[in-house]
Parts: structure tokens; sequence; C-alpha cells
């Protein structure tokens, strides 16, 4: 693996993690016990199929979860304490063996984006959920299911892209924090 690929790897499991931890396990295990992907020997666990099958049954119960208007939000915030910790360590072990000052500093970069990309859309679910009707709920939930399959797919298939891409989608989390921040704060004034 190439440094670009392995970089995009880290950061592209980090990000998908803040959006759909056990789907993302289940599909990095899974691509890569049929050879779609290939793993650094320090993330090898994930095709082992115990781990396989507990990622799948809990990216069964979060699919659910998270079309469920305000448990959704429950969940995320739950899920707060599980996916930035579980993103960090994805990223960290993606680096594969190398000197461990590296490895830190991959799962402290990849916590990073982890909890960047999960506090986003923590926040716009909480603004969605504000609606009444529960169609924009179903919307962003299949919307980040999209995204965490799109952005698997690129990232074995356009490594420089996803990075790119990665980029502009942190920018974007980043003012979605900014805008849910401000909301928050007139909300809290207001009480």
């Amino acid at each position: 693996m190439d440094i670009v690929q392995t970089i995009a790897l880290s950061s592209g499991l980090a990000w998908a993690s803040g959006l759909r931890l056990y789907l993302v396990v289940f599909l990095a295990g899974l691509l890569s016990h049929f050879g779609y992907l290939h793993l650094p020997h320090t993330l090898a666990v994930l095709q082992h199929p115990l781990v396989i099958g507990v990622a799948g049954l809990l990216a069964l119960a979060e699919l659910v979860a998270d079309k469920v208007p305000v448990f959704d939000s429950l969940w995320d915030s739950f899920q707060t304490f599980i996916r930035i910790p579980g993103g960090a360590m994805l990223a960290a072990f993606a680096i594969g063996e190398v000197d461990p000052a590296w490895t830190v500093a991959a799962g402290l970069l990849g916590g990073t984006i982890t909890a960047g990309t999960h506090f986003a859309k923590a926040g716009s679910r909480l603004a969605i959920n504000a609606s009444p009707e529960p169609f924009s709920n179903w919307l962003a939930s299949f919307g980040e299911d999209g995204l965490v399959l799109g952005g698997v797919w690129l990232l074995l298939a356009a490594p420089a892209l996803f990075l790119g891409l990665l980029v502009v989608f942190l920018l974007l989390a980043g003012f979605v924090l900014y805008k849910v921040w401000g909301f928050v704060a007139r909300v809290l004034r207001r009480v």
C-alpha cells in the first residue's frame, strides 16, 4: 500500500466511523475477507467471522435506531462514547506496523476527524428533529448510509480524490458545527 492509500484508509475509516462505526467495521471486514480491500496486519482482526457478525448485527440495529425521530439523537448521544474512540483506533491501526509515534499521531488525527463528523451529524440531527414530520429524518439517515457506502467505495477506487473531498467535507462539517452551536446558544438564551 502506498502512502496516499494508507492515509486515505486511515482517515476514511475515521471519517466514516463518525457516521456509522458498525457499518464501517462490517464493510471493512467483509471486503477484506473477500479480497476487495487490503488491510494492514494490524487490522486483520476485522475479517474474523465473529467480528463481521457482531458488527453486522450492530449495523442493523443502528440502521433501525437511526430512522426513529428523537430516538436517533439519544442513540447518537450514547454513540459519542463508542464512535470517537472506535474511529481513533481504526485510524491508528490502519497505518500498519510503523513507529509508535506515527500510530499515536494517526489515532489523534483520526479521533479528531471522527469527532468532527460525529458532532456535525448529531448536531444536524438535533436540528432536523425540531421538524414535526419524520420524512426529513429518514432522508438524512438514508443519506448518511449512502455517504458511508459511497465514501468507502471512493477511498478504494480513488484515494487521492477521496482525500480531497474529505477536506471539503471537514470544512463543511466545521461550518455546520458553528451554525449548530449558534442555534444551541440561541435556545439556551431563550430558556
